[in-house]
């Protein structure tokens, strides 16, 4: 009986995250990050412009028209301060650990927010 090996979970699971660090190894060597990928996928579901975006109406009631309370429009956001704020939280904000936010991923949008 000829029968065709399949491969196992285990093996698949490997191969799968081999080509994952491949990747985040590529876009660590050729730092061309996408900070604002990575706004969208960690930062706008609160951050966001909208309805139902507590970060955004957060800082709205903070700042009172002061200053932006979209941080896509901030001119005043230092990467350090981002990295702080992403790194230890702030008020109701939590904190992301480097499993969540890699170095490479907060230093790609700090540098986005920053430039904006």
């Amino acid at each position: 009986m000829n029968r065709t090996r399949l491969p196992r979970a285990r093996d698949v699971l490997v191969a799968a995250a081999a080509l994952g660090f491949a990747f985040a190894a590529q876009a660590q060597d050729t730092g061309k990050l996408d900070g604002k990928a990575v706004f969208t996928k960690w930062c706008a579901p609160c951050h966001g412009d909208g309805p139902g975006k507590p970060g955004t109406a957060a800082l709205q009631a903070l700042y009172k028209g002061a200053k932006p309370a979209l941080l896509e429009q901030r001119t005043d956001l230092p990467p350090e301060l981002t990295k702080q704020f992403v790194r230890t939280g702030v008020s109701v904000m939590p904190f992301f650990r480097k499993t969540e936010i890699s170095d490479v991923e907060l230093e790609a949008l700090a540098g986005y927010l920053a430039h904006r």
